[in-house]
């Protein structure tokens, strides 16, 4: 085994899934950078490594530095200690005033700050108040030094080090030797695969009660993130019996204990979470309440005329919106559904101006921001996000529920299919029994991220009215997106004749190899061209995250090709700079950013190691240890576009994302484009997609409870 020491250059790689890293690090006497690779996670720039491991020389990359086993040192050199300073890992010295301290202290610069920081002040242009914040920062770096020490030994990154530090402070360590579990129920990112492995290391059998409680609670999160609200017993045994490759009789007992301990709700020989069990069994009874609660109003009695067969505002309903509108004027809670190009959005205007003839105060919501703002748009009043219409905050939660409920008439809420049993619950709870509720939704589409089918359930309870539109108008039939999104609901393959007038094009390409770089030739160079819009403004959306045609390389390749330079700060495998489109993909309820939410970076301090991220003319700001909630989105998951409308979308389609391709995905990712669709792929992949229907079941029982048969 061979040692080596080193200050990190340069990061050229990293895998987020596995940690595999590819880097450019100093060695003294070694004329040129050494190529390291192995599991090098979060390690930043101007860390000094001392590595174990081999060399070897790579057939295609030369000579390599293979690491086996690596710690973090203190620097020993000047252009170490410089290098080190300079990272940004210490807040208030950039690469300039690391360069003016180190030239003034040398060698003594680490035992100057260590020692005697008030010295700081001879360094010309360095005040009191940037020496008080280095002292600040530093102190926090050596409690997050010996935190990182600890976590080292056990496998543990620099990075989830500092989130661990920034949960427990100064009882860090304590709270891991106590349990490294516990790392997994309170801190996101770290799930329970990290927190397993630290505990094997420590010591913890297969079978311990601690660890098999805490993967069954990972099991059903798990679970939850494919859109099941409940497990079945041997469902859930089976998963983790897997997952922990433990006998089944502990796990069994853990189960046991935790229904005890109410840790898990045993209903109807399911399980369940206790928050989504609350959820669904809280937003049955609300809706059957409100269903029942009578309501005085001569409205059923009158016609609905003026916003009926006669024009208002040039608009002429059909029978079916007619119909729609008059069931909106005589139920308390009512379903809107359709495709594109049906009048959902004419029909919620004469939903609006029928209630607004009657002096009724309506209140309008959706999922997401944008969403919120298209139904602005529209209906040319406020829409609020449901967050955000409930008046939520980190501190308080929800302020209005059932204690402080929402003051109106009626409640319009759009893109229902988004909703998720959590979201719903919450809605529910704020609505006041006198209040109408209007669901509008595209049933068709996929359903929500989070655990749930609510849309689905509602309108198959069949406990409340549902309208349907389906026929598309006279200006929608000239879309080819719209015509061809009807016909791969309706099972049949689309037109893809490409023409010059057309806003659907079907871009055959057979080497799914060859497709990153034809995308990236579509948004940089021939769309942008073409329809005179910012490529930044091309939305790629893909079935998959992973792969060559997945969201994660794609992000790379147009990231290389539309921003490839400038100031930037790297965390799990990304590299972020100044201008790149990225998403929020958790609920940050502080940041008041939610799941899905798309912004541009609008500065990159590599300095104080943050950077700031303007979404809809609101600036947020995220420390480096917070980017694994970004990721770049020149590229998204169709799933995760629910809710948008871009201007033009390209989607590859090809047999890699085989086990991906189904009708709904394809649909809901045509829907998504406004002007200009582009499929790039095979005929093949399309009709494979088209002809699958099966849409994975999803453990809910919302329809059953509307039914009665589980309240």
């Amino acid at each position: 085994m061979t040692k080596l020491r080193g200050v990190v250059e340069h990061i050229t790689y990293q895998n987020p899934e596995n940690g595999w890293s590819v880097m450019k690090v100093k060695v003294k006497d070694y004329k040129d950078l050494v190529t390291l690779t192995g599991s090098l996670l979060d390690v930043p720039v101007g860390s000094v490594l001392l590595c174990e491991g081999q060399w070897k020389v790579d057939a295609r990359y030369g000579q390599q530095f293979v690491v086996e086993s690596w710690e973090e040192v203190m620097p020993a050199t000047i252009y170490g200690i410089e290098k080190y300073l300079g990272s940004g890992l210490v807040k208030g010295i950039g690469p300039a005033y690391a360069r003016a301290i180190v030239s003034r202290f040398g060698l003594e610069t680490l035992d100057v700050i260590e020692n005697d920081i008030e010295r700081l002040l001879e360094v010309p242009r360095l005040g009191r108040k940037r020496m008080e914040k280095i002292r600040e920062s530093w102190e926090k770096q050596k409690d997050i030094k010996e935190v990182m020490v600890f976590l080292q030994g056990y496998g543990v990154s620099t990075a989830y080090a500092a989130k661990i530090y920034r949960q427990y402070q100064k009882d860090s360590i304590k709270t891991v030797k106590e349990n490294p579990y516990q790392l997994a129920d309170d801190i996101w990112g770290i799930g329970f695969k990290t927190a397993d492995s630290i505990a094997s290391k420590m010591g913890y059998g297969n079978s311990d009660p601690r660890r098999c409680r805490s993967g069954i609670l990972y099991t059903l999160n798990q679970l939850a993130e494919e859109g099941h609200v409940y497990a079945e017993p041997e469902q859930l045994v089976t998963a983790a019996k897997e997952l922990l490759q433990a006998d089944e009789e502990p796990i069994r007992k853990a189960v046991a204990d935790m229904i005890e301990a109410k840790d898990l709700i045993a209903d109807n020989d399911v399980l369940y979470l206790p928050p989504f069990y609350h959820a669904e069994n809280g937003s049955a009874k609300r809706l059957t309440t409100l269903l029942s609660e009578s309501f005085f109003s001569d409205m059923a009695a009158e016609e609905a005329v003026p916003y009926g067969s006669q024009p208002d505002n040039g608009i002429v309903y059909d029978e079916v919106q007619q119909a729609a509108i008059r069931q909106a004027l005589e139920s308390k809670v009512m379903v809107l559904t359709g495709g594109p190009g049906t009048g959902k959005t004419t029909t919620t205007q004469g939903i609006i101006a029928a209630f607004k003839s009657r002096g009724m105060q309506i209140l309008l919501a959706a999922p997401t921001g944008r969403a919120a703002k298209r139904m602005t748009e529209a209906t040319g009043m406020e829409a609020k996000t449901i967050h955000r219409l409930l008046e939520y905050n980190p501190m308080d939660g929800y302020k209005r529920n059932d204690e402080n409920p929402l003051e109106g008439d009626a409640l319009i809420v759009d893109e229902c299919s988004m909703i998720d049993i959590m979201l719903f619950y919450n809605l529910m709870k704020a609505i006041p029994s006198k209040m109408r509720l209007i669901l509008v939704g595209d049933i068709d589409q996929l359903p929500s991220v989070g655990a749930g089918n609510v849309l689905r359930d509602i309108i198959d309870s069949q406990r409340i009215p549902v309208v349907r539109l389906t026929r598309i108008f006279r200006q929608a039939q000239t879309s080819r997106i719209v015509m061809n999104a009807h016909a791969i609901n309706a099972g049949r393959f689309p037109n893809i004749s490409n023409g010059k007038d057309t806003d659907f094009f079907f871009i055959k390409a057979e080497d799914a190899g060859a497709i990153p770089q034809l995308i990236v030739s579509l948004v940089r160079d021939r769309l942008s061209r073409a329809y005179s819009c910012n490529p930044k403004e091309i939305q790629v959306l893909t079935p998959m995250q992973r792969g060559n045609v997945g969201a994660g390389n794609l992000n790379t390749e147009l990231q290389n090709a539309l921003n490839p330079s400038g100031e930037s700060l790297t965390r799990g495998g990304y590299t972020f700079r100044r201008g790149d489109k990225v998403m929020q993909i958790r609920n940050n309820y502080d940041k008041n950013v939610f799941n899905g939410d798309i912004g541009y970076v609008n500065a990159v301090d590599t300095t104080e190691r943050t950077l700031t991220v303007i979404y809809d003319g609101r600036l947020v700001e995220y420390d480096v240890s917070e980017l694994d909630e970004l990721t770049l989105a020149y590229a998204v998951t169709i799933h995760k576009s629910q809710g948008s409308e871009f201007p033009v979308v390209v989607m590859p389609v090809t047999m890699k994302h085989f086990v991906m391709l189904q009708r709904n995905l394809i649909y809901t990712g045509i829907t998504r484009a406004k002007k200009i669709c582009v499929l790039v792929g095979t005929t093949k992949a399309l009709a494979y997609a088209i002809h699958n229907q099966t849409v994975s079941r999803r453990n809910t029982k919302l329809k059953d409870r509307l039914n009665n048969n589980c309240l």
